[in-house]
């Protein structure tokens, strides 16, 4: 099914969002590479739920307030946006600087918040395991060092030169990217002693072979998030959702399945 996309305006915030299905809200925070396209992992998980996926403010062509100066601020916008929504409690899904946004939610009020997937989510670590200095790659070594799986990475290498507008919004994910993950980075060192706030079912799905946050992260997760369901899987990188769609939406429907509604 084709999203929507709108505008989301809350508190004088526009941002760009896709919406598509029915039934029971999710809601997806994409990760530091910006606003992504509409996947298959999307499509699918629509069948099911009704699934928005805003853009990050900051990010691309959405606005960047002044006010937004790191994950803890943009923790408290979606905040704001969860109690404009006047909806059902939503199933918060996050993908690595999106994981660490819905955990740092999730810490500071889970009560508009059914359950959490978190898809290698920055934010913490483990000492003596940095993450990969991400900053430093070239365009060509984000994209091979984003997929186990090489045939993923030689397709987007072929796609035709990028447009101006397109250039653009690159730039601008650049520049949020680095506001939000320079300085320690991609960690907020007061979150892991708070993670014991999350009371809601929480799911911790990671790619054995993540060259961008190590998998030894997910463990520390588990023990941090109480009663959290972690999942490392095989052959697999930094975005499990789109390397692993099958394994990730069977994970991810088995356990909301479980989940009180």
């Amino acid at each position: 099914m084709a999203p929507a996309i709108d505008r989301l305006v809350t508190r004088g915030v526009s941002v760009r969002i896709r919406r598509a299905g029915s039934g029971v809200p999710m809601l997806f925070l994409h990760g530091a590479g910006g606003w992504p396209a509409w996947l298959p992992f999307f499509e699918r998980m629509a069948r099911r739920f009704t699934l928005s996926v805003p853009e990050h403010p900051g990010f691309g062509i959405s606005d960047d307030p002044q006010w937004l100066r790191d994950v803890a601020d943009l923790a408290m916008y979606y905040l704001d946006v969860l109690d404009a929504a006047d909806a059902s409690p939503v199933h918060l899904v996050g993908h690595s600087l999106g994981g660490w946004t819905a955990a740092e939610i999730a810490v500071r009020n889970a009560q508009r918040i059914a359950s959490l997937t978190l898809l290698a989510p920055a934010g913490i670590r483990v000492n003596d395991v940095p993450p990969a200095d991400s900053f430093l790659w070239s365009p060509e070594e984000s994209a091979r060092n984003r997929f186990y799986d090489q045939a993923l990475v030689e397709e987007s290498l072929k796609a035709p030169p990028p447009t101006d507008e397109q250039v653009g919004i690159d730039l601008q994910n650049k520049r949020a990217a680095v506001k939000f993950g320079w300085e320690p980075r991609w960690l907020d060192p007061a979150l892991e002693k708070w993670l014991h706030r999350i009371t809601v079912p929480t799911q911790v799905l990671w790619g054995r072979q993540d060259k961008v946050l190590p998998s030894a992260y997910a463990s520390l997760w588990g023990e941090r998030i109480p009663h959290a369901q972690v999942s490392v899987i095989e052959a697999c990188a930094h975005s499990p959702h789109i390397e692993k769609c099958d394994v990730v939406v069977d994970k991810v429907l088995a356990f909301l399945d479980r989940v009180p509604t």
